[in-house]
């Protein structure tokens, strides 16, 4: 077994905020730029005019406080009235065109968005630097390798990034945030993300290396830079303990 040098839990955490408050930037400029150019506003703002339309049309443009004066039977008709917009937006070609388009494209390009900025945060990055190290990493002496001691692959990096960080740690709980908002579904996705909360826990709590999910799923762990010894290949590092049990073997005994 190797001599593990963990980096630090508080290093760790400043290292991610800065790697995160990176990959929000490249992130909102991304979808920013997507945005224009596939011009998504266009069909929000058409969504918007045939909403207007149609809440018009079927009365249905009370408050919240002017809902909640509402006797019962009032309240059963605004949700008759809300049930025939619903039905007259989705039969009408255009609204529902816009309508379909604008949140389609919307969670196309920040997926997309996403995706590119943890590629270029977690994966090219620690390319170009080696040993597994983002910018966060760099300035604050982490590294990354795997965690029989060698130097972290570039398969790795990319479980890492793509698997981990993008698909489980980030998409997952997205998409759920979004059905929750839209009333979707209710406590399956709630429960998912429990598992998913406890799953980090666990994974942080239980393990040897203390780390998250995504160096579980990778088979990497975060070290300190300056005190770890990273070795290049699985041969090096078997030379290197054979040295240590000869040298164990000579030496005197008394």
């Amino acid at each position: 077994m190797i001599n593990l040098q963990k980096a630090s839990f508080g290093k760790r955490i400043i290292a991610a905020i800065f790697d995160g408050i990176l990959l929000s930037i490249i992130a909102v400029g991304l979808i920013a730029l997507l945005s224009g150019v596939f011009n998504t506003d266009k069909y929000k703002e058409t969504a918007e005019i045939f909403i207007a339309k149609y809440k018009a049309e079927y009365q249905l443009n009370l408050s919240t406080d002017d809902y909640k004066e509402l006797t019962e039977q009032e309240k059963t008709d605004y949700a008759e009235r809300f049930k025939a917009f619903n039905n007259a937006f989705k039969q009408d070609p255009e609204a529902s065109y816009a309508s379909s388009m604008f949140s389609n494209l919307t969670l196309l390009i920040t997926t997309f968005s996403i995706l590119i900025s943890i590629i270029a945060i977690e994966f090219a990055v620690p390319l170009f630097f080696g040993n597994g190290q983002t910018l966060g990493k760099k300035i604050f002496g982490i590294a990354l390798m795997h965690t029989e001691g060698i130097k972290v692959s570039n398969i790795q990096l990319f479980i890492r990034a793509v698997l981990g960080k993008f698909t489980i740690e980030t998409m997952i709980p997205v998409y759920i945030l979004i059905l929750i908002y839209f009333n979707l579904i209710g406590i399956i996705s709630v429960a998912i993300l429990a598992i998913l909360l406890i799953a980090q826990i666990i994974c942080l709590i239980a393990t040897r290396t203390n780390s998250l999910l995504h160096d579980v799923l990778a088979g990497t762990v975060a070290v300190d830079m300056a005190s770890q010894r990273i070795f290049d290949s699985r041969e090096a590092l078997i030379e290197h303990t054979k040295k240590l049990h000869a040298q164990q073997a000579n030496k005197p005994t008394f």
